[in-house]
């Protein structure tokens, strides 16, 4: 079979729509078959298809086939702990500003979803440092994000315990998902540009406290804020319209600040 660039291969991440919007996620592989509710459907059938084709179980069940995107991949991929969500990693992604070509410090690799979508925003000029205590976790981002972007040569990760300090300098971000981050803000302050951003991910509002409480006696950030991201689908069927019976809710809090010019003795 001859592919062009647009067609299915081997090592593909793939999900699978069905007639009910549910989604089924899996990687194409040689001589494997994925067992669905409606059928199943062997993965060399995909072989050779684009993006948006429809494909046939073997019970006569009609599927749509797509890439994963990567928040598809982020709630599929292995995990050794808890990821940040999706609906956090987009917030994260514009609150922090991670720009083309940004220089970025992540505190916590964790299974490598936010990284990924670090990665992706810095582009192949920016880079991004992750600190990770951790090996098995380390190993296990790595593997996630070989998987999803192949490999990745703007991606250093250091089996370092990030509350220790932090090497780099004059870095755009530090971007942490540790469990508790005050331990950091020194580092940060003397990691970052002038203008820089700080910003935590946690789960609990006693540590967001703490953390906020020691970043406004560092005197060294401005504009300090903390968010919170809830997320309701909607049914939208013929004339009913209403939210969903589930819904997204507390998962984390986002916590930024910016950093300002040394000596400013006023707390902002």
């Amino acid at each position: 079979m001859q592919l062009n660039k647009f067609s299915f291969k081997w090592g593909d991440n793939i999900v699978l729509i069905d007639r009910k919007n549910r989604q089924y996620y899996f990687k194409l592989s040689p001589d494997k078959t994925i067992d669905l509710r409606g059928g199943k459907i062997q993965h060399k059938d995909i072989i050779g298809k684009e993006e948006g084709e429809e494909i046939t179980s073997s019970t006569g069940e009609r599927f749509f086939v797509f890439r994963a995107t990567l928040s598809q991949f982020s709630l599929k991929m292995p995990r050794k702990g808890q990821i940040i969500y999706p609906k956090d990693v987009g917030i994260i992604l514009i609150w922090a500003d991670i720009f083309p070509g940004a220089k970025i410090v992540e505190g916590g690799i964790g299974s490598g979803a936010l990284t990924l979508a670090l990665l992706r925003a810095v582009g192949s000029q920016g880079e991004v440092v992750s600190y990770e205590i951790r090996k098995d976790f380390a190993q296990q981002a790595k593997i996630n994000i070989n998987n999803f972007m192949g490999e990745v040569k703007n991606l250093k990760i250091k089996l370092k315990n990030i509350y220790q300090g932090i090497d780099e300098k004059n870095v755009d971000r530090v971007i942490l998902d540790v469990p508790e981050p005050w331990e950091v803000v020194d580092h940060a302050v003397s990691s970052l540009k002038n203008g820089g951003i700080f910003l935590s991910y946690v789960p609990t509002a006693l540590q967001v406290k703490r953390l906020v409480d020691v970043m406004r006696e560092s005197k060294a950030f401005a504009h300090i804020q903390t968010i919170e991201v809830l997320l309701r689908p909607w049914n939208v069927e013929g004339m009913s319209l209403r939210p969903a019976h589930r819904m997204v809710a507390h998962t984390g809090f986002i916590t930024l600040g910016r950093k300002i010019k040394a000596n400013v003795t006023r707390n902002i």
